[in-house]
């Protein structure tokens, strides 16, 4: 028996102000809970997703604001649904400051990688045989 059927005959023998005081206790421990967005250390930075997927939530903010329809998100990722997109924003209204926090570090991560991939594309440059270091010094002479 799962803990949940076990809560539901539980809930079944409750009066209606236990029941009460039983919701009472459930919404004080969520706190700022979103249902259907997780954030799990080592799972995508640990940064909020749709739950069960590796699908951040400021993935799809930034599709949104890009433009991109619910509907062509929706094509992109088969594996969620309205109800996974109405929860992401909620989460965007709610955390929009850390949203946009996340989308700029993610830009700041993938510009990082674009000059280390310039870095060694320029490395292995040669002209007529020589490297680019070997041109500027053969310029100076």
């Amino acid at each position: 028996m799962t803990a949940l059927h076990q809560i539901q005959q539980l809930l079944a023998q409750l009066t209606p102000g236990e029941k009460a005081a039983v919701l009472q206790n459930v919404v004080q421990d969520l706190g700022n809970a979103f249902p259907g967005i997780d954030s799990v250390n080592g799972v995508c930075g640990g940064e909020p997703c749709i739950v069960r997927t590796r699908i951040p939530v400021w993935v799809l903010h930034r599709m949104r604001q890009s433009g991109v329809s619910e509907a062509d998100i929706l094509r992109a990722y088969p594996t969620i649904g309205a109800e996974d997109l109405a929860n992401a924003w909620r989460y965007v209204r709610a955390y929009l400051p850390e949203i946009e926090a996340q989308i700029r570090a993610n830009k700041l991560k993938d510009a990082h990688k674009a000059i280390a991939r310039l870095r060694k594309a320029r490395a292995g440059c040669r002209l007529n045989g020589l490297s680019i270091k070997e041109l500027r010094d053969e310029g100076r002479r």
